[in-house]
């Protein structure tokens, strides 16, 4: 198949998925006359298909198709034999009818089980182009085409986006509602007064970007008492004496050894600038 082409048969399924609810595998209803047609001009009916839907396809057939081919004779053999390897249709007919009569009645007026119809039959397609959203796929010289929508499908594709641009019957009332003001029941009415917002006031740091405090969990609460005045004596000792306090630690050293200790006397200058008498003197 050409580019061209395909690309044409794509847009044309596109149609038919989005407007109608086409869906993949496609439902492909087929007749006597293509099946004898594709053995005839040795065709493989599956693939064709499939290359001009674009996309997997279910063919499908009634039994009344089947009973027309086994009417033709014994020539015919291997288009039974196609036409049995397809899915039966049930089209509820007791006695066998024209087929397509039979494809008529299944389709119905509004194709609501969505169906492609594959049929060589001129009148029975003319009859189907008055139906909306019915895909018309045939054998032309053992090239198979897809047909172009009929007037009937575009009309009806213009009333559905017609519809979708407008609300429903629902969504009106709850407009009307609405619109009509807070005396009807299950409205609730706008506030007269616009809302005001309430600043927050400023909330305190993170907890968990808080750094702990350490705390030593072997040792009791008064074993850290005990331990900084254990700390203050040591630094109290450390730190530098005053001469009156080295002189009271000199004496309790002296009593404390039982020698007498001599005691330096303070040389300096008295007030007439003289030199203050006097050696060293023993307690």
């Amino acid at each position: 198949m050409r580019q061209k082409r395909a690309k044409q048969y794509r847009k044309l399924m596109a149609l038919y998925s989005m407007s109608f609810g086409f869906r993949q595998p496609y439902q492909v209803l087929v007749d006597s006359m293509i099946c004898s047609e594709a053995i005839s001009s040795k065709v493989d009916l599956v693939k064709r298909l499939e290359d001009v839907l674009q996309g997997n396809v279910k063919p499908m057939i009634t039994q009344c198709c089947i009973e027309e081919l086994y009417l033709q004779g014994s020539a015919l053999q291997p288009a039974v034999d196609l036409a049995k390897s397809f899915e039966r249709r049930k089209c509820n007919h007791r006695e066998a009818i024209q087929g397509d009569e039979c494809l008529l009645n299944v389709v119905g007026e509004t194709n609501k089980h969505r169906y492609v119809i594959a049929s060589q039959s001129n009148p029975l397609r003319q009859k189907l182009r008055l139906i909306p959203a019915v895909p018309l796929v045939h054998i032309n010289r053992s090239v198979t085409v897809l047909e172009p929508p009929s007037d009937a499908t575009l009309k009806q594709k213009e009333r559905i986006e017609e519809t979708r641009q407008h609300a429903d019957e629902p969504e009106t009332q709850l407009i009307a509602n609405i619109t009509a003001g807070p005396s009807n029941e299950g409205v609730i009415a706008a506030p007269s007064e616009p809302l005001v917002r309430k600043r927050k006031a400023p909330r305190g740091p993170n907890p968990l970007s808080v750094k702990k405090r350490r705390v030593d969990a072997t040792k009791p609460a008064g074993a850290k008492k005990a331990q900084d005045g254990h700390k203050a004596k040591i630094l109290k000792e450390i730190a530098p004496k005053s001469d009156g306090e080295k002189e009271v630690d000199g004496q309790e050293g002296a009593q404390i050894t039982g020698h007498k200790r001599k005691r330096r006397r303070k040389h300096g200058l008295d007030g007439k600038g003289e030199e203050g008498g006097g050696g060293d003197e023993e307690d």
